[in-house]
């Protein structure tokens, strides 16, 4: 199937993940344009090497939920050119709901949840002014089944899949559409580290009986930006092997 797009230029947030540097990678091969964002110095130094075969077709550029500083900078970086948004970035909590401190929670929730809609707030200018704009929110099985001590992690993703779902619903009207994708297991960075000592657990509960790769959730992404893909709007499109399906 050959996809065309309403754009080329799309920016990745979180991209010095594993599965951020592989969807860049996809999106060069269909002559998009990604520009990923990083944290800290080595977050940039691993999408400069991984890029490095493909010179000019890519940006990085440092962008920090923790950090307001830093969104200015983003959005003075991208001078309004900008025709996609996938978010990957998630920070990590981990601890059962009564015993978390709130000095540990509320800057969570702060960065994770308010931050992100600030984000979304200068995104979606950006696409009204051009009318057309498509957003792409990476969620998690987590979001329908989490498992004990996931609780700030789940409830952050619901409540930036709300804010997503509220966008399309919004602008949806105005050439602004998203979706959320709940992946289940990912063979890739946090997911392979959890996977290393808890495999034959994990995936017992997976009806396929695998992981997914980080290239069969990068290319499902690239497809969703497309065109043929837009009437999926407000949405959210679950891709877990079937992990969420039964009991």
């Amino acid at each position: 199937m050959q996809l065309t797009f309403s754009g080329q230029r799309a920016l990745i947030v979180g991209g010095s993940c594993d599965l951020g540097i592989c969807l860049a990678k996809e999106m060069i091969q269909e002559a998009l344009y990604p520009i990923l964002t990083f944290r800290f110095k080595a977050g940039r130094e691993r999408i400069e090497k991984a890029l490095e075969p493909f010179p000019g077709r890519w940006e990085a550029v440092r962008f920090d939920f923790a950090d307001a500083v830093s969104l200015n900078l983003l959005f003075a970086h991208l001078r309004e050119d900008l025709d996609f948004l996938v978010d990957l970035a998630q920070g990590d909590l981990e601890g059962l709901v009564a015993s978390v401190e709130e000095d540990e929670f509320r800057p969570y929730f702060l960065q994770n949840i308010s931050s992100r809609a600030e984000m979304l707030k200068r995104a979606a200018r950006v696409f009204l002014g051009k009318r057309s704009g498509r957003l792409i929110f990476i969620s998690s099985a987590a979001a329908e089944r989490a498992s004990a001590g996931q609780g700030f992690y789940a409830a952050a993703k619901l409540a930036s899949e709300a804010l997503y779902r509220s966008l399309g619903l919004e602008l949806g009207g105005r050439g602004i559409t998203t979706l959320t994708l709940r992946p289940g297991y990912i063979d890739a960075g946090r997911g392979r580290r959890y996977l290393q000592s808890r495999e034959k657990e994990a995936l017992g509960r997976v009806p396929i009986r695998r992981a997914l790769t980080e290239k069969e959730v990068a290319r499902s992404v690239v497809f969703f930006l497309s065109d043929i893909a837009r009437g999926f709007n407000a949405t959210q499109i679950v891709m877990d092997g079937g992990l969420t399906a039964g009991k």
